[in-house]
C-alpha cells in the first residue's frame, strides 16, 4: 500500500473516530453548563451531531426549578434542532436556526418562592450563547404548548396555549437592515381551557436590551362560561351563555407605548329567571341589574356589546382613559357597532409621538432648572456685592 494510501486511509479512520466521539463530548459540555443556573437545572439525554448540514440535535432537554414545588419542568423540548442558516451564510453572515418541535413551557405564579415558577430570576441569553455560539438569525416552534398557572390566585385561574406554531425570523437583522423593525414574528394558537383561539403578528427589533415592536393580537371566540369562576368572585354574577373575543394593537418605541384593547361579546346572557340553586337574593338582583345594563348598552342589530379601550404610558406604568371607554360602549350600542377586526391605526409613529413628547418635555424641565440655577447665581453674587458694599463702608 502506498504512503499516499495509507495516509488518507488514516484520515478517514480519524474522522469516523472523531465523529463517534463528538456527541459523547458535546453531551458532557452541554450537561455541564445546564447543571448550574442559578436557580434552575438543567439536562439533556442525547445529541445527535450532523457535520454535513452543520447542525446538532438536542434530545429531551428539561429545564427545572431547584427546591420548586411545581411537578412540571420549567422547559421541556423533547426535539430541538440547531443548524447553520445557509441562506444567510451565501450573503457572507454567518448565523443560525433552532427549529423547536412540541415544546412546553409551564410559568406558575405564587407569593410562595417555591411555588412560583416564572424564569425571570435568569439571564436565558448567557446559557443559549454557551449552547450555540453562532448568533440565532431564526428560531421556530412547532406544536408547543404553554401553561399559565395561577395567572388569577383567587380564585385560581389558569390559561394554556396549545398547538402553538409560532416563528421569528431575521433576528440579527442579516435583511432589510434599514428598517426599524426587521424581525417578522408570527404565532398561533388553541385555549381549550376558554374555548377559541389566538393569533399574533409582529414586527420587531430584537437588538434592543428593551426591544421595539409593532403587534396585532387577537382572542376569538372565547366562551364565557368558562369564565364564571371568575364572574363570581369578583363581579357575583355567572354567564349563562356568550362568547368574547378580543382584539388588539400595540406599538412600543424606546419604552414608550400607545394602543388598545377592543373587547367584544356577543350573545351574552347573564340573568336567568328559573335559575334557584346556589343563588342568593342579592346575586339575583345583580344579576338581573346586570342583564338590563346590557340591554341598554348592547347593539340590538348585532347582539353585541363592546369598547375601545386606549393604552398609552411606559413598559412600567401602563394608563387607561376612562371617558373614551365609556363613550366607545355608547358609540357601540347607537351609533356605530365595533366591528370584529383590527382597527389598523397604530402604529410605530404612535409611540415615537409619545417618545418626542416626553423628550420635550425634559428639555423644557431641564432649561426650567438651569433657568433656577441662573437665578439662584445671580441672587448670589447680588447678596456677595451687597456684602462687599456694606464692609467698604465701615
Amino acid at each position: 500500500m502506498k504512503r499516499t494510501t495509507k495516509i488518507l486511509v488514516a484520515l478517514v479512520v480519524l474522522l469516523v473516530v472523531a465523529r463517534l466521539l463528538l456527541p459523547y463530548f458535546v453531551l458532557r459540555y452541554v450537561n455541564k453548563t445546564l447543571a448550574d443556573m442559578g436557580d434552575y437545572t438543567g439536562h439533556v439525554e442525547d445529541i445527535d451531531i450532523q457535520l454535513i448540514r452543520g447542525a446538532y440535535q438536542i434530545d429531551d432537554l428539561r429545564i427545572r426549578k431547584v427546591n420548586g414545588k411545581i411537578k412540571e419542568p420549567f422547559l421541556y423540548m423533547p426535539k430541538t434542532d440547531l443548524s447553520v442558516e445557509w441562506k444567510s451564510l451565501f450573503k457572507g453572515k454567518l448565523v443560525s436556526e433552532v427549529e423547536a418541535y412540541e415544546p412546553e413551557l409551564n410559568f406558575a405564579f405564587s407569593d410562595d418562592e417555591a411555588s412560583n415558577q416564572t424564569g425571570a430570576e435568569v439571564d436565558w441569553t448567557e446559557y443559549l450563547t454557551k449552547l450555540l455560539p453562532i448568533n440565532i438569525n431564526r428560531f421556530s416552534v412547532v406544536n408547543g404548548k404553554v401553561n399559565l398557572t395561577s395567572l388569577v390566585t383567587q380564585p385560581r385561574a389558569d390559561l394554556s396555549l396549545q398547538n402553538l406554531q409560532a416563528e421569528i425570523r431575521n433576528i440579527r437583522n442579516v435583511e432589510d437592515q434599514g428598517k426599524k423593525l426587521p424581525s417578522p414574528v408570527v404565532a398561533s394558537g388553541d385555549v381549550p381551557g376558554y374555548g377559541g383561539t389566538m393569533n399574533f403578528s409582529a414586527n420587531m427589533n430584537l437588538l434592543k436590551q428593551m426591544p421595539d415592536f409593532d403587534y396585532n393580537m387577537r382572542f376569538t371566540d372565547l366562551q364565557l362560561v368558562k369564565i364564571n369562576p371568575l364572574a363570581r368572585a369578583y363581579a357575583n354574577i355567572d354567564f349563562e351563555r356568550g362568547t368574547m373575543s378580543l382584539f388588539s394593537e400595540m406599538a412600543m418605541l424606546d419604552g414608550k407605548l400607545n394602543g388598545y384593547l377592543k373587547p367584544l361579546t356577543k350573545e351574552m346572557k347573564i340573568f336567568k329567571l328559573n335559575e334557584h340553586e346556589g343563588r342568593s337574593i342579592g346575586k339575583f338582583f345583580t344579576e338581573l341589574v346586570a342583564q338590563a345594563g346590557t340591554a341598554v348598552l348592547k347593539n340590538q342589530k348585532k347582539d353585541q356589546v363592546a369598547t375601545r379601550i386606549p393604552l398609552n404610558g411606559t413598559i412600567d406604568e401602563v394608563e387607561t382613559a376612562i371617558w373614551p371607554t365609556l363613550f366607545g360602549v355608547l358609540r357601540n350600542a347607537y351609533i356605530e357597532a365595533f366591528r370584529g377586526e383590527f382597527d389598523n391605526n397604530i402604529t410605530l409613529q404612535d409611540a415615537l409621538k409619545d417618545v418626542k413628547a416626553d423628550f420635550k418635555a425634559r428639555q423644557t424641565e431641564r432649561k426650567e432648572e438651569r433657568k433656577e440655577k441662573r437665578a439662584d447665581r445671580k441672587a448670589e453674587r447680588k447678596a456677595k456685592r451687597e456684602a462687599r458694599k456694606k464692609e467698604r463702608e465701615k
